[in-house]
Order: C-alpha cells, then structure tokens, then sequence
C-alpha cells in the first residue's frame, strides 16, 4: 500500500542560515506501491485515448515517416533542450550549438547551462538507442545513463544514500513541497521500477506514463532526476516500437503545461490500498494529463511532417520546371547531391 511514513530530521547547523531552517523537526515522506504485477484499471475513455494516440503515433511511422526521419536529430535536440527548461536551464541557441559542437571540437567560451544541455542530448540518444535495444534493462543501465548527464559530477553519481527533497530550502525537508522516499528503499524500488520496463503488462503509453511518474517520485539521484525521467519515456516508446524513427517531442509539450504536469505527478502518489479504485483513480489523473501531453506531441509531430512534404514537394516541383526549361530530363539522378539533398 502506498502512502507518507514520518522521519526526524536532526539539524546540525546551529548559526549561517535563519533561524527557522536551522530546526530540528518530524516531516513525512512518501513510500510509492510496486509497478511489477501491479494491476492497473484504465478509465474507458482514457482507454479508447490511448488506442487513439498510438495509433497516431504508428502513423507517424508509416507515411509520412521518412519527413520525420529526415529531421530526427533535430527533433532530439528540441527535445533535450525543452526537458532541460523545464528544469530552468534555458541557455541560448548559439550556445548550445557549440556545446554539441565541443563534444567532437576544441571550442571555448561555452556556458556550463550549454553543456548540460548538450549532455541531455547525449542522454536522450542513449535513451532511445542503448538502452531501448538491451535485451534486459537494469538499475545499471539507468545508472550509467545519469551518469552522461553530469559526467564531470561525480558527487552526483549513483543512486543516492542521502534523503533528498523538492522545494523548501536546501538545507532542511521541513516544509518541503515533496519529500521522496528514504534512501535506504531506492534499490529495491529501482528494481522493481526497471522490472516493469521489462514487461508489457499495459499499453506502451500507459506503461511510458507509468514508469515517468513513478521515477519522478522515487527521485532515486540527487541531481537530474527530472532529466532522466522524461528520457525514460523516450525508452519504454522505443522498446515497445512505437517510436523507431524519431523521438515524439512530449517534453515540448510538457514545458508548456507544466502547471499541469507538476499537478499530474503530484495526484499520482495517492495513499490508497494497492488496486484499489482510489489507486486507480489517482494513476488515471496523471493518465489524463500524461495522455493530453502527448495528443499534442503527436499533432505537432503530423503538422511538422505535412509541412516538410510540403517543402519538398514544391522544391521538386521548380527544379523540374526549371531542368525541362533547361532542355534536361526532369528528374536528377537517383544517386546526385541534388537527389540526395531533396
């Protein structure tokens, strides 16, 4: 049963901060139900939505997928960059294209904001190509994946052993507007977590939205969780096949909804028996603003690749007016620069 289990928190700072951080105190944190073999009701109409959206993203996939395979990466790099302002780290577009640049290049004068975005982009790849191909996820594989988050942070690396918290201050939980769940249970939750990627117990959605929530309350590093968590979207839609060509750009949606988004999380830890309708009712919450996330994501997507057909098919249509005024055949060669560029 999920629900708030109370701890003490002891203060060892006595001068350097006001007086009221410096409190010793109770406050409550939260302990989230197992997702292997948990059972899950899907309200009908958010049922129906999923069977809707998937099949939009299948599309995605089908007709117009070579339009959206051909701008992947940048769809990649306007995710990494929304999931990283959603975190507040929003550096300039200049920036960031010389944060990618020095990945491969000597470049200098790059903001610190620039290359953690950059460093998303790596996490967002890796997200959808390593650990969406591995045969059997593990805690390690998710681990390892953090880890190219903040390479140069290594007090930031591996699971935490120390209780962490979401707002409030930094110095105490008391008050905090989420405390996740003590240290000492992240392993088990973690497994139990990455247990689930590897099943297909729910519909790839259902099962995306899921783990993101889940990772989110769990908040299992002390750095980047929120990075990793909308990564993990990207790995549960590319191992389920529904997203095998480019990424579906839901963090661009859920930067602008993210009132929404943060209440979404919030209704999903309920403290209701496991599989009861009040659990269900919770998870469904989330289910509807997760859904609406990507509904969005993926009419975006379709306007996108409508758009770039457009282009393409009016870039064809003057260079075969011009080559026929020309005197030459119609079309270029299959295997020609121009061809390839088109």
């Amino acid at each position: 049963m999920a629900g708030w289990d109370e701890a003490h928190w002891q203060s060892d700072i006595s001068s350097g901060i006001p007086r009221a951080e410096q409190r010793s105190e109770t406050y409550t944190r939260y302990v989230p139900d197992r997702l292997d073999g948990a059972s899950l009701a899907v309200d009908g109409p958010l049922s129906r939505d999923v069977g809707a959206i998937e099949r939009g993203i299948r599309a995605l996939n089908g007709s117009g997928a070579e339009g959206l395979a051909g701008i992947a990466r940048f769809l990649l790099r306007s995710e990494a960059i929304a999931s990283s302002r959603i975190e507040g780290i929003a550096p300039s577009a200049q920036q960031v294209a010389l944060a990618e640049l020095a990945q491969t290049e000597t470049v200098r004068g790059i903001s610190e904001q620039a290359k953690l975005v950059a460093n998303n982009m790596t996490v967002v790849r890796h997200a959808t190509s390593a650990l969406a191909q591995a045969e059997t996820l593990t805690v390690d594989h998710v681990v390892e994946l953090h880890r190219s988050l903040l390479p140069e942070e290594p007090r930031h690396h591996g699971l935490r052993t120390v209780q962490n918290w979401i707002g409030t201050s930094s110095w105490s939980p008391i008050g905090a507007a989420y405390v996740p769940p003590a240290p000492e249970q992240v392993p088990e939750l973690m497994a139990d977590l990455v247990d689930y990627i590897n099943g297909a117990a729910h519909a790839p959605l259902v099962q995306a939205a899921v783990i993101h929530a889940q990772f989110e309350t769990i908040h299992p590093f002390t750095d980047g969780n929120g990075r990793v968590g909308r990564a993990l979207i990207h790995t549960v839609l590319s191992r389920r096949g529904l997203t095998d060509r480019a990424v579906l750009p839901i963090s661009l949606v859920l930067a602008t909804l993210r009132d929404q988004y943060i209440a979404g999380l919030t209704a999903f830890r309920h403290s209701s028996p496991t599989g009861s309708a009040e659990a269900s009712a919770a998870i469904n919450s989330w289910l509807r603003t997760f859904l609406e996330s990507a509904a969005i994501a993926v009419e975006e997507s379709e306007r996108l690749v409508f758009a770039i057909e457009t282009l393409r098919t009016s870039w064809t249509d003057r260079l075969t007016a011009h080559r026929t005024a020309a005197g030459l055949r119609p079309a270029p060669r299959a295997d020609s620069a121009v061809a390839r560029l088109l």
